[in-house]
């Protein structure tokens, strides 16, 4: 995935993400953690609700994945 991608995915911004991937930065603001977290879709059961619920989502929104329907096609 580009960086491009995963900021338009999350609302973090690239410059961000390329300093986080690079190991200039590291992860440590809890709202950007739950802000990345949210734009990827991660489940809550893969994180706990703890850390799930303590800030809102800056992500932009994205309506979620819904299964297709294979019958209906």
């Amino acid at each position: 995935m580009r960086q491009e991608d995963l900021a338009m995915l999350t609302g973090l911004g690239q410059p961000f993400l390329s300093m986080l991937e690079s190991g200039v930065r590291r992860l440590t603001n809890i709202d950007k953690i739950i802000t990345l977290l949210d734009g990827l879709d991660v489940p809550i059961e893969l994180t706990g609700p703890m850390l799930r619920t303590s800030a809102p989502s800056t992500a932009p929104y994205r309506e979620p994945s819904r299964p297709v329907d294979h019958k209906s096609l």
